[in-house]
């Protein structure tokens, strides 16, 4: 059996990390026994000026890449189709706003020092965010994706109101951009093979398998 290291840089707002990070798991449930993996969340901000109380997506999505409403439309029938494959579910409404996250990378930062408990925050984020259009700033939101992963409600709070791990999830985003990294997902196995985007599971299985091999 041979164990991989697998650095997910990642932001809750991002779609594609959602459907890239389901589609990972599947790869990785493919490949058990023989090929296991510890898993790391690294946070990674899209938007790490936006104001309080967010924008309006697709104004937001107009003015950062320029697309049209049309576009905006197409790649989101494309997006729900892909997390519809890998078992990830996206609103249909095309509706929303995007906003800072800067508290919930905190968050998953306080959970990466306890045994095995990002993975479960991570995906309640996701679905908080993506599924139900929950804003993101909203402590009450992260503090209920907090213990729906059964995580402490009362410390998850109490980081939320202070300042802690501000500092070191800045680092980590410094890490990963000084690195080259300037999109996300990036999926970075043992320090030093980089898969970019939200693959189809079968790419993930088989660069995993591969990098496994030559280990």
């Amino acid at each position: 059996m041979k164990t991989l290291k697998i650095d997910f840089v990642s932001d809750v707002s991002c779609p594609w990390c959602a459907v890239g990070l389901h589609a990972l798991l599947e790869a990785l449930d493919k490949l058990q026994p023989d090929i296991q993996a510890t898993l790391h969340f690294q946070p990674f901000e899209l938007n790490p000026r936006m104001w309080p109380g967010g924008q309006d997506m697709s104004e937001h999505l107009t003015q950062k890449y320029g697309s049209t409403p049309e576009k905006q439309a197409q790649m989101r029938d494309v997006i729900r189709q892909r997390g519809a494959e890998v078992g990830f579910e996206f609103n249909p409404d095309g509706r929303g706003r995007v906003y800072n996250t800067r508290d919930a990378h905190r968050l998953l930062h306080w959970a990466a020092g306890q045994p095995d408990k990002q993975l479960a925050p991570k995906n309640a984020l996701l679905l908080a965010c993506h599924r139900d259009r929950q804003a993101m700033e909203d402590h009450a939101v992260l503090l209920q994706a907090a213990a729906s992963a059964g995580l402490d409600a009362q410390e998850a709070a109490e980081v939320l109101a202070s300042s802690r791990y501000d500092a070191e999830v800045a680092e980590a985003e410094a890490q990963y951009q000084s690195a080259g990294i300037r999109s996300v997902p990036a999926v970075v196995i043992n320090d030093t093979h980089l898969i970019s985007g939200g693959q189809p599971a079968q790419v993930f299985e088989d660069a995993l398998r591969q990098i496994a091999q030559a280990a």
